[in-house]
């Protein structure tokens, strides 16, 4: 159904990525996608991601995605297993991550992750600081390539893609990290351009 639907835009905009969310699932249950051809997989803990992709990201070209929180100590190592980090949100974090990536002569791709619902629980800066913190990462040297967010579960996510889609017109930006495997089709009809799907493509987490 995911590949029809996004076939279905192919004559109208770009066909967005979509990112295999594998976080939590073995190697071995993930490696036939990988063989099969698939390059984009999430994970959402650094070490986990440490322990299951080194060996596999020194025999294939793939694109590993950090979509969970980043905390200040694992930077180092995030920045030398992981091509995108979709969880940029914070002034310390912007920092050390341009630190640690001068060391390692290595520049991830990176998305802002906003926090639209103004949920305590989730992490993201707030939509009225954006200009100011894309301003300030960038004199940093980041690699800003667009936004990311995680609409609040219980309310309808079509408004916060929408907003997103505005607030990345805004700062001119390109890409946008938003829709999983419960509300990708929304997320579709506001120009994501990678969709983060775990569970329609690996089946439920235990």
């Amino acid at each position: 159904m995911i590949k029809s639907k996004l076939l279905d835009l192919q004559e109208k905009k770009r066909i967005p990525t979509i990112i295999a969310v594998s976080k939590t699932f073995k190697i071995d249950h993930i490696l036939p996608l990988v063989e099969y051809g698939h390059r984009d997989f999430g994970e959402n803990k650094v070490q986990e991601a440490l322990e299951k992709w080194t060996e596999v990201k020194s025999k294939t070209s793939i694109n590993l995605h950090l979509i969970g929180k980043l905390q200040t100590n694992k930077v180092k190592f995030a920045v030398k297993i992981f091509d995108f980090i979709h969880s940029l949100d914070n002034e310390k974090l912007a920092k050390k991550i341009s630190d640690e990536q001068k060391k390692q002569n290595r520049k991830p791709k990176i998305f802002i992750q906003i926090n639209l619902g103004d949920e305590d629980q989730k992490s993201g800066i707030n939509k009225n600081n954006l200009k100011e913190f894309y301003n300030f990462s960038k004199d940093l040297g980041l690699d800003i390539i667009g936004l990311m967010c995680i609409p609040p579960f219980d309310e309808n996510p079509s408004k916060f893609f929408s907003k997103m889609n505005e607030l990345n017109q805004l700062i001119n930006l390109d890409e946008l990290s938003m829709g999983m495997s419960s509300d990708y089709l929304e997320a579709l009809n506001y120009n994501a351009t990678y969709l983060r799907i775990g569970s329609n493509i690996f089946g439920q987490r235990s």
